[in-house]
């Protein structure tokens, strides 16, 4: 089982992300609201979207390091969805955290 996480695994194009927002399917907890939609592969994908709200560049990309590595480290535990992570201000990620609230959230019933 490879914890790798190619371009495969990733949202690149705008079109992609629109076609989550779109389907309008969202959870969130106090750390993280997270869309996904079903993609019909074997995988997950992620996308990230991480605003200045959540803070100045190291923050926001410090958030992006750490919401990429749990996503690396529990996708083989996530169903085939694509997932666009949106960070909720004014909480500090730990990787613990992010991991369980990514799980979470996208286990549960549609």
């Amino acid at each position: 089982m490879s914890h790798t996480f190619p371009k495969t695994h990733r949202l690149l194009s705008s079109a992609e992300f629109d076609r989550v927002f779109a389907a309008r399917k969202s959870r969130a907890d106090q750390r993280l609201v997270v869309y996904s939609l079903p993609n019909g592969l074997k995988h997950p994908r992620l996308g990230l979207v991480v605003s200045r709200k959540v803070g100045n560049a190291a923050v926001r990309n410090r958030w992006k390091r750490l919401l990429r590595e749990a996503f690396r480290l529990a996708q083989h535990d996530l169903p085939a969805v694509d997932i666009v992570c949106l960070p909720r201000p004014k909480h500090t990620p730990t990787l613990e955290s992010l991991r369980e609230s990514l799980e979470k959230l996208t286990r549960r019933k549609r």
